[in-house]
């Protein structure tokens, strides 16, 4: 590697290294503010607390490390505008290509580490942190499990309830069985519902089939518009799905999603969240191609408060516009490949233009 890369290469990983420290500390403060008075408060026992916060940190790493790239590139170039060596080196011939080949290379790195941080380690760390929040801090006996293509919650009184899929934005469950069992675990009714609304004297299923199982095998089958059952299932737990999406590997959204298209249901959210597994990581290098033109047009009024000024406008414009385009792919307004990539695409192309527009 020539010197001039070398020197960019450590510059920028100091500087990377510094953000993205002060970024996680920062998130981990206020985190800290909001949760540990809440956990105390439960009984949680500060070693459950600790150990919550230690699995947080992949989580806080994918969503803060593409952020601090863009202000690592930004900051890199702000110092050295600042002290004349951007100049330096474009009268020595080194173009905008060489100075910015071992940032990309960086930047292509650190896209790898999110993919692998969000694939591989993220849901791990997101089900012990589940875990230990709900088992061992609240003290609940967790009865809601929630598999990739079902959900299944069982009451106090022997009931059964299994579900295809939770509807965030209507709090319903869709496809639903109810089971229930009798002292020896034998089954004495089933029934099955096309929807699940939540209401405030329990469930609310609708077109309703209830199959009685008597003795001698005997089978009586009622249908029914509606039915009222009181399950223990509250909708924010319920909710703790929707939130695991977030979480959950390439993989086993694609599989989720999947199994919900074969049993007749729309699947934009998950096949949204499911590519974005993809694109989200691919964020690290595109804020390396919009920051270094950014950077080198405003070269001669860089310096550090220019450089954080503008990664946070930068920052901002691009997390906002992919949340909106996402939001859309969810709702199914935007097919969700473009939702997911979307953002990429256009701010990539910024960047491109930006470049080509530099002098060198």
């Amino acid at each position: 590697m020539p010197i001039i890369s070398r020197y960019i290469a450590v510059t920028w990983l100091r500087l990377w290294l510094l953000c993205q420290i002060g970024f996680i500390a920062t998130y981990l403060v206020l985190d800290m503010m909001e949760r540990i008075p809440r956990f105390l408060r439960l009984g949680g026992a500060a070693d459950d607390i600790i150990r919550f916060f230690i699995w947080k940190l992949p989580e806080m790493f994918g969503q803060t490390a593409a952020f601090t790239v863009l202000m690592a590139t930004l900051l890199t170039f702000g110092l050295m505008s600042m002290n004349s060596e951007i100049t330096a080196m474009k009268s020595c011939g080194i173009s905008l290509l060489e100075l910015a080949r071992p940032m990309l290379a960086l930047g292509f790195i650190a896209t790898l580490a999110l993919f692998v941080n969000a694939e591989l380690i993220t849901p791990r760390s997101y089900e012990k942190m589940a875990r230990i929040e709900q088992a061992d801090i609240r003290k609940r006996n967790v009865n809601a499990v929630f598999k990739r293509n079902n959900i299944w919650f069982r009451s106090d009184d022997n009931r059964i309830l299994q579900a295809n899929v939770f509807e965030p934005e209507t709090n319903s469950l869709k496809g639903v069985v109810v089971w229930t069992l009798g002292p020896s675990m034998t089954p004495l009714s089933r029934m099955d519902a096309d929807v699940a609304l939540p209401t405030d004297s329990g469930w609310m299923l609708k077109n309703v089939e209830l199959v009685t199982f008597g003795e001698n095998s005997r089978i009586a089958v009622k249908q029914a518009p509606s039915a009222c059952m009181d399950l223990n299932l509250k909708v924010s737990d319920l909710r703790v799905l929707d939130k695991n999406a977030d979480n959950l590997s390439y993989r086993t959204l694609k599989e989720y999603a999947h199994n919900l298209e074969k049993s007749g249901y729309e699947a934009f959210r998950y096949k949204t969240m499911m590519h974005s597994k993809l694109s989200a990581p691919f964020a690290a290098i595109v804020m390396v191609a919009l920051g270094i033109p950014f950077a080198l047009r405003n070269s001669r009024s860089g310096g550090i408060t220019i450089g954080i000024a503008m990664s946070v406008a930068i920052g901002f414009a691009y997390f906002l516009f992919n949340a909106m385009l996402l939001s859309y792919g969810r709702s199914g307004v935007l097919p969700p490949v473009v939702a997911a990539w979307g953002a990429n695409f256009i701010f990539t192309l910024s960047g491109v233009w930006l470049a080509m527009t530099v002098k060198s």
